[in-house]
């Protein structure tokens, strides 16, 4: 039989042990969300990509900052959409 001094410090190893796991687990579900959220904001940024795909090299196009619609030339959203698009997907891998 085990002394109570051992059973206490194993005790201590596996409260050290399952708080080392949840600490763990936060990590993996924190990097889930941050996963997620740039995996949903590529799919947004490559719809828009087709869109603006779609345009005419005329077309008016606006970009949101704060309240206001700021009128951007096209190659310029095409650009920054694409940078966009690239940072996320190394982000992603």
């Amino acid at each position: 039989m085990a002394s109570p001094a051992a059973l206490r410090e194993l005790q201590r190893e596996l409260e050290t042990k399952a708080d080392d796991l949840n600490k763990i687990q936060k990590d993996i579900s924190k990097n889930h969300q941050v996963r997620k959220k740039y995996t949903i904001q590529l799919g947004e940024n490559e719809l828009v990509l087709k869109e603006l795909d779609l345009l005419s090299e005329d077309a008016n196009v606006y970009k949101l900052i704060g309240p206001v619609l700021v009128k951007q030339d096209l190659a310029e959203a095409n650009a920054n959409v694409r940078k966009r698009i690239e940072y996320m997907s190394a982000e992603l891998s």
